[in-house]
């Protein structure tokens, strides 16, 4: 990601512009000035805090909602869209973290879906559709056969086709929608060049990320909302990244990661010979009451199979996991809930929610059993046993039967925690705990985390973020090919040590963590 952003060489002429842009749901304000121009032929950043009014923004500008108040332009004109069918027909495009591609069908099929053009007889022009989508192929610089089905399609690959399909509709505004969460380092700097060809070509491009260094690497002007407002527009090679941060939350950050001293007690967790065919061995380790015990390593070492083997989800060949002295039956969830674990997942909205259920439904679905009345659960128990959690964890919602897919990423990982702390656990397992949710509610993550430590919880972390696991695990186990390769106490930890020992000796210039100064200095980074 070392290329810097260009700025045009032609003035500029606004694609979009919004002033004080409103929208309501019920007695919510989603939206109370939501405010942005985007100028053709140049890359916006849109950054904030979940729940600053970036999703109800971007959907107001692609017609999933009608604002209530406040201007709306496109190129010029006054728009109001009502569906999205209009605001595509406009020439606006979204794409999303996680793209939603017919998988029996073929690239081509998917891009030209719903609007095939017609020859004779009026039959489907494969062949007009096939020449299309291969020149646009060509001129994005990406090789994917255009004939090949969906199915099977990386998601780097799948955002690629939405763009595909954006460009042969023409589109004059692409947003894109935190794009690279779910993808490698190659995978986002390819990613990037189309995106930059896109503008190179006089479109207008909205970039909506936590990440910072890509913020910086990509765009040449960033917007930032804050509480559903407007805050400022500046332009990237006249701020950095912890004036922007300052703005996102509205104060300076303090801590990031604000661990505190903890006693460290008895063994909770014990882990002895674990192996699994072609995915990890011989791994054994101890997680010890009041204790955070990070697993580091890149993506793909095995750290997350080794957590979902620990906890039952997934089955090993040999070795033993003990809880206070007494074996854990393998591949057995509920023995390893009754033996006192918890497990929070790497993919929250998929493995952790019920995301269509309420809020109490998921903090009280692990407990059900113990809430029932005579085989019955009524949502009189449910709020009552999910009310005091939701509340010590500052879930912010306004009623425990709130969906939680209406909720910010940051408030629906406070959801599956608090599921899981419902349980009372001695052993909480969490994985990727603070993925795609902001800086401010990072650190309200970690600051639990460290409670939870001090109150005697043992913690087991995976992370892929070098600066969360230096700054709050005691311990760091470093997982390198389904290995186990290197123990280091918090003082012995540091970015080369953690590294190296991930990389058999060569660190990647890409995996340097990339923080604000004032972040970085709450590591010793």
């Amino acid at each position: 990601m070392s290329d810097t952003p260009s700025t045009p060489s032609a003035p500029a002429t606004p694609v979009l512009e919004m002033a004080d842009v409103r929208k309501s749901f019920g007695p919510v304000a989603a939206l109370r000035s939501g405010t942005m121009t985007v100028e053709s032929g140049s890359i916006h950043a849109l950054v904030g805090e979940n729940g600053a009014g970036k999703s109800t923004l971007v959907k107001i500008v692609a017609g999933v909602h009608r604002r209530d108040g406040g201007t709306l332009r496109f190129e010029g004109a006054d728009v109001d869209f009502t569906s999205t069918a209009e605001s595509k027909g406009a020439g606006i495009a979204v794409i999303y973290q996680e793209p939603t591609l017919f998988p029996d069908l073929s690239v081509t099929e998917n891009i030209f879906m719903g609007r095939q053009p017609l020859g004779r007889g009026r039959r489907i022009d494969r062949a007009a559709m096939l020449k299309e989508t291969t020149e646009i192929f060509e001129r994005l610089g990406v090789d994917i056969d255009p004939r090949r089905p969906a199915l099977g399609l990386s998601i780097a690959d799948q955002q690629i086709i939405e763009i595909a399909k954006a460009i042969s509709l023409d589109a004059r505004l692409l947003i894109m929608d935190e794009p690279t969460a779910a993808l490698s380092g190659v995978e986002v700097e390819r990613l990037f060049a189309v995106a930059r060809s896109l503008r190179d070509e006089g479109r207008g491009l909205v970039f909506i990320s936590h990440r910072f260094e890509e913020v910086f690497a990509l765009c040449d002007r960033v917007t930032v909302m804050r509480d559903g407002a407007y805050v400022a527009t500046t332009d990237i090679a006249t701020t950095t990244p912890d004036a922007i941060v300052e703005m996102m939350v509205g104060r300076e950050v303090g801590e990031l990661f604000p661990k505190t001293v903890a006693t460290i007690g008895e063994p909770v967790l014990e882990v002895r010979g674990l192996r699994s065919a072609g995915t990890f061995r011989d791994i054994s380790f101890d997680v010890r009451a009041g204790e955070i015990v990070g697993l580091a390593g890149l993506v793909g070492a095995g750290r997350s199979e080794i957590a979902r083997a620990v906890f039952g989800v997934d089955a090993y060949d040999a070795g033993t996991v003990t809880m206070r002295g007494k074996k854990v039956r393998p591949r057995r969830p509920r023995a390893a809930i009754a033996a006192g674990m918890a497990f929070v997942p790497e993919d929250r909205r998929k493995q952790g929610l019920v995301v269509d259920a309420s809020v109490a439904r998921n903090v009280a679905s692990v407990i059900r059993r113990q809430l029932s009345s005579l085989g019955l659960l009524t949502g009189r128990a449910e709020n009552k046993a999910s009310g005091p959690w939701a509340g010590r964890l500052e879930v912010k919602t306004n009623a425990l039967d709130m969906a939680a897919t209406t909720m910010s990423g940051g408030n629906q990982q406070k959801v599956v925690i608090a599921k899981w702390l419902a349980t009372e656990p001695q052993l909480l397992i969490i994985d990727e705990p603070t993925r795609g949710i902001d800086v401010g509610t990072k650190a309200e993550v970690h600051r639990l985390l460290s409670d939870l430590a001090g109150q005697g919880l043992a913690i087991l972390m995976i992370s892929s973020e070098l600066p969360e696991v230096l700054g709050m695990a005691d311990r760091v186990l470093v997982v390198r090919e389904g290995q186990i390769t290197a123990e280091l106490d918090r003082t012995e930890a540091t970015p080369e040590s953690v590294m190296k020992a991930a990389t058999a000796g060569a660190v990647p210039t890409e995996l340097t963590p990339v923080l604000p100064d004032a972040l970085l200095k709450e590591v010793g980074a």
